[in-house]
């Protein structure tokens, strides 16, 4: 019998959404629920690196939509000629200790990328905002009842949590095991505003983006652009600056973080530190990850996707990837069951499994890659933090 209730996805991140560009191109009914009171109440993070999930992504968007997609990238004009290469330095000597195999990519600022997804009304319109998840239920003839804080209700034929690696319905469905688990490093990133000529040293490395290890204090620099002059509005670089370093999750900073930061670039090469020296705000940022472990799928009423589903560490930049792929896959099976062609169950079994064999590695490699991106006697061209990001064949 056809579904008369639509997919209920919970979240509007950029994978939620992407979702429901494919649910749209093909037909299938969705409802959107967000918790934001509006889009641009919550910053939605700096910038995201599409590599390998580039042919699937483009498969589940218009050509109107993947055109503001490119108008989102950091810089359009370095991504024309972009030679893919991921550099990782020694940040003492500022030499290039490893090239990452190159693959095709986009890096794209979140909150555009974001807007350009919202921005086609067939999905834009059917967002409701300031929809927190309180609970669900299942009804009798198995579909499903969300029920949000401010005490509406919508029911499903399938409910999809999306909501990020904090995610409320994962809460739900494994109420056991849902907590994220902490690795043993901490993270202090910031946005900085240079100047075309701060910008430059940096630029002159990678126009994009670079990483590195110090081989004295197994210190992480990431460095990487946001924006430029043309597309910012105050003519200047936006700059993105993380640094990390080994250390006991839960550990305090000092409440001065930019000093911290600066304290520790003290030992890089000049072009680094300069680099450190001009951020003036940062934040903390929580290393955890969580490997896709079993949840209640109550016969396909419900499941997740993305980091809701396989939270993982930045160090790999494929979190991001893997979501749009289980959006694609998500997308095949869902329009299977709303014309008839394939149970419910069976559907989000298979989704499920191949969710799960694919991202229990990648969690893995992430947090690999995160050990091992702070400790330079130890890498190599094997690295997780240096091996070629790609899906395999298997997988697509």
């Amino acid at each position: 019998m056809h579904p008369e209730r639509p997919v209920l996805i919970i979240g509007a991140g950029v994978v939620g959404l992407t979702l429901a560009h494919g649910l749209a191109n093909a037909g299938v009914p969705f409802e959107i629920f967000e918790r934001d009171p509006s889009p641009v109440s919550r910053s939605q993070g700096w910038a995201i690196t599409f590599h390998w999930c580039l042919p699937f992504l483009k498969t589940l968007l218009t050509p109107e939509t993947l055109a503001l997609v490119s108008d989102a990238q950091v810089d359009p004009e370095v991504a024309k000629n972009d030679t893919g290469n991921f550099l990782f330095l020694n940040l003492k000597t500022l030499e290039i200790k490893f090239k990452i195999p190159p693959n095709e990519r986009r890096r794209v600022e979140r909150q555009k990328f974001r807007q350009a997804l919202l921005d086609d009304p067939r999905i834009g319109d059917r967002v409701q905002w300031g929809k927190r998840l309180a609970n669900l239920q299942l009804l009798d003839d198995g579909d499903v009842k969300a029920v949000f804080q401010d005490g509406s209700h919508m029911e499903g034929h399938v409910l999809v949590g999306a909501e990020g690696s904090n995610s409320t319905t994962r809460k739900i469905l494994a109420p056991d095991t849902h907590e994220l688990h902490p690795v043993d490093v901490k993270l202090i990133g910031a946005s900085v505003d240079m100047t075309p000529e701060q910008a430059q040293p940096l630029r002159n490395i990678d126009p994009l983006l670079f990483q590195g290890c110090h081989p004295d204090t197994n210190s992480f620099l990431w460095v990487s652009t946001l924006a430029t002059p043309e597309v910012h509005d105050n003519g200047m670089y936006k700059m993105q600056v993380i640094l990390s370093w080994p250390a006991p999750f839960g550990s305090q900073l000092p409440d001065d973080l930019p000093a911290e930061m600066k304290e520790r670039a003290r030992v890089f090469h000049p072009t680094l530190k300069n680099a450190v020296d001009l951020v003036t705000t940062a934040q903390e940022i929580p290393i955890q990850d969580w490997p896709c472990l079993p949840w209640s799928s109550n016969d396909g009423a419900t499941t997740l996707i993305g980091d809701a589903a396989h939270a993982m560490t930045m160090y790999r930049g494929e979190a991001a990837n893997h979501g749009i792929l289980d959006a694609y896959h998500l997308t095949k099976g869902l329009v299977e069951v709303y014309n008839d062609r394939q149970t419910r169950d069976t559907v989000i079994e298979a989704y499920e499994a191949e969710m799960r064999d694919r991202t229990a590695v990648a969690v893995g490699w992430s947090r690999e890659a995160c050990v091992g991106a702070h400790d330079w006697d130890t890498l190599n061209a094997n690295s997780a933090v240096l091996r070629r990001r790609a899906v395999r064949e298997s997988d697509a």
